[in-house]
């Protein structure tokens, strides 16, 4: 856990804050493939630090990538915890393969990577907490797929204005993400700027990395963000908002684009 951020909350005594809080603990753990005198990537899982040996076991055995009891060639670079090497041959055909629907393995990179393809988002107009907190219920009932289900996740995209845009759902929170990014991007004069992205789920890297990619102004969702999402989100001026539920809020960024009642 990391309590060294500071949030702001939204409830019946408003606005307030700022107040320390916990967040869980997001890095990306890039693993490569080291063989016969060449080294190529073969994926980025975003993790939480801890048992990395035993999370790659786990994650090469069900990409195909081992045979049970073998004991992968595995060795982590000396000065960085977040890389490893598969000392190891891989099957020709593993790239187009690779499990695309999998929570928390994606090649979206680092913090740092994504600094070279995105800039920080243009200011955008107030938000009123309250509005921003009804979102997940606004959300919520138009899942008919959740409805009849129970098992499926959702996104949306609303105006700041309040208009709602679209909503799709997924059986993976990052493919309902990208369905919504996908519908944005297929309507170039949309400002995407003003549009706010909910998501009924918690807040990790990549889902504050979809929305900085497609130049969208706000996220908010259910569940709480992760260290790497909040940083995301201050570095790219997004607003970052969970735990939004029952009238409250929790702002891990962009809390200066709030209105507050007493203004």
């Amino acid at each position: 856990m990391n309590d060294g951020w500071r949030v702001y909350r939204y409830g019946a005594q408003g606005l307030s804050g700022p107040f320390p809080d916990q967040l869980a603990n997001e890095e990306p753990l890039e693993v490569r493939q080291r063989w016969q005198g060449t080294e190529s990537p073969l994926g980025v899982l975003m993790r939480t630090p801890g048992a990395d040996w035993e999370l790659l076991r786990g994650w090469l055995h069900a990409e195909g990538l081992t045979v049970p009891g073998e004991v992968p060639a595995l060795h982590v670079h000396p000065e960085n915890h977040n890389l490893w090497w598969l000392d190891a041959p891989v099957p020709d055909d593993y790239a187009a393969r690779l499990t695309s629907g999998a929570c928390g393995i994606c090649g979206s990179g680092s913090l740092e990577r994504l600094m070279l393809r995105a800039e920080a988002l243009p200011p955008g107009p107030p938000l009123d907490p309250a509005w921003l907190a009804s979102l997940p219920e606004s959300l919520r009932s138009g899942q008919a797929g959740f409805s009849a289900s129970g098992g499926l996740h959702g996104a949306a995209l609303f105006r700041t204005s309040g208009e709602p845009l679209c909503l799709y759902e997924d059986i993976g929170r990052h493919n309902a993400a990208d369905k919504v990014v996908g519908w944005a991007l297929n309507h170039p004069h949309l400002d995407r700027a003003q549009t706010v992205l909910v998501i009924s789920s918690r807040l990790g890297y990549e889902i504050a990395q979809k929305a900085v990619l497609a130049g969208i102004g706000a996220v908010v969702g259910v569940g709480a963000a992760t260290t790497l999402a909040a940083q995301t989100a201050q570095v790219f001026g997004l607003v970052l908002c969970g735990f939004a539920r029952e009238g409250r809020l929790t702002v891990y960024a962009g809390a200066e684009r709030l209105t507050r009642e007493t203004e």
